[in-house]
Formats: structure tokens, C-alpha cells, sequence
């Protein structure tokens, strides 16, 4: 679900500062730690891809996506500074602790999973099959903290989502606009400026 924060983030954001502006603000990110996102998406996305012919990193893929999440946070409480990375810390660790004490995967009610793919249905009720989520069951805990929440039309997307994926993604939003309108009131002055136009004209009385 983080693409939806992105996503709805990139809109407003380019509605209240400026497509021109909005976007040049991309280049301006500065993150301590910036290769640490990237490389940890890289391994999940290796993980991925080659569980299901090896079968140690199936075995171990749980442990894996711990310590990725440990490293996210990490990288997250570096950033803490930043607009709304408190409330993306705060996502991912309640995504975190569930995972943490359910064997390293992600426990998905069935009830919500009943708007997904049947094919994925079928991957969750089938204990072997290589997957980073499984069943929520009588022995699941922390259940209210899995994915537990349908995602269905009239919404654009399909899925099922946690708690942690909600806050996480306003956190997300929240970093995007900030990004993408700060500093827009002063460009608007300077633009205005070199064109020699007022900045402020005073009401008449």
C-alpha cells in the first residue's frame, strides 16, 4: 500500500505547488542514509524472486524481512526530522512487532482476503506455498495489528491492508507534500521580482 501514499501525495502536491516547482523539489531531497532504502528494496525484491527455487532462503526469508525492517527503522530514526517520518516510523514498527511475533510473516484475515485474486487466497490457505503473508488463524497474535482491513472498488486498488500500512502511508503523504510545496512562496517572491512586480500591494482605504 505505500504506492498509494505516493501516489495521492505526488497529486496534491503538484495541485498546491506548481507542477514546475512541485517536481524540482524531488532534487532537493536529502536523506542521511539515502542508499539504505534503495538496497533494502533491491534484496526484498531478490528475495522475491529466487524463494521459491531456494530453499534455505525460503526457510530463512523470514528472518530476512526482520532484519530489512530493523534496517528501515533505523534509517527512519535517522530521519526523524523530516516531515512525517515519525508517523512512517510508527507504521512500520506496528507492522514490525506483528510480524516479529507470528514467525516473520504478516497474518492476513480471511474474511478480508475474500476480496482478493482466488489464486492468492488459494496461496494463503496452502501452508507450504513461499509467501511473506500467511492465514491469520486461532493461534495468530496480535491479530488487530495484521491485514485485517479490505481494500475494494469503488477504491482503485484492490488489497488488504493493516493499521501499520494506514499510518505509514499518512506519514508518507505528509513527507511528499511537504516536500513538494516548501519554498514556493519565496520562488513565487523571486520570480515576481525579477519581473518587477510588487510582492504585496497594501487594501486601500
Amino acid at each position: 500500500m505505500v504506492f498509494d501514499g505516493i501516489i495521492l501525495g505526488i497529486l496534491v502536491g503538484l495541485i498546491r505547488g506548481g507542477f514546475r516547482h512541485g517536481l524540482q523539489q524531488f532534487s532537493k531531497i536529502r536523506l542521511k542514509g539515502g542508499l539504505i532504502f534503495p538496497i533494502l528494496l533491491i534484496v526484498q525484491l531478490l528475495i522475491f524472486r529466487f524463494q521459491e527455487n531456494i530453499g534455505w532462503l525460503a526457510d530463512a526469508s523470514g528472518y530476512i524481512f526482520m532484519l530489512i525492517y530493523v534496517a528501515g527503522m533505523i534509517f527512519l530514526w535517522m530521519n526523524r526530522d523530516q516531515k512525517g517520518f515519525g508517523s512512517i516510523l510508527a507504521g512500520v514498527f506496528l507492522n514490525f512487532l506483528v510480524m516479529a511475533v507470528n514467525g516473520g510473516r504478516m497474518p492476513v484475515s480471511m474474511s478480508a482476503a475474500s476480496v482478493l485474486d482466488p489464486v492468492y487466497v488459494d496461496m494463503l490457505m496452502d501452508a507450504t506455498a513461499t509467501t511473506k503473508h500467511y492465514l491469520m488463524d486461532a493461534s495468530t497474535r496480535l491479530a488487530f495489528l495484521g491485514d485485517i482491513i479490505p481494500l475494494s472498488p469503488p477504491y482503485p486498488r484492490t488489497q488488504v491492508i493493516s493499521i501499520g500500512d494506514i499510518i505509514m502511508n499518512i506519514g508518507i503523504f505528509f513527507y511528499i507534500v511537504h516536500l513538494m510545496t516548501s519554498g514556493k512562496n519565496t520562488a513565487v517572491k523571486n520570480i515576481m521580482r525579477k519581473q518587477g512586480k510588487p510582492e504585496h500591494v497594501e487594501p486601500q482605504n
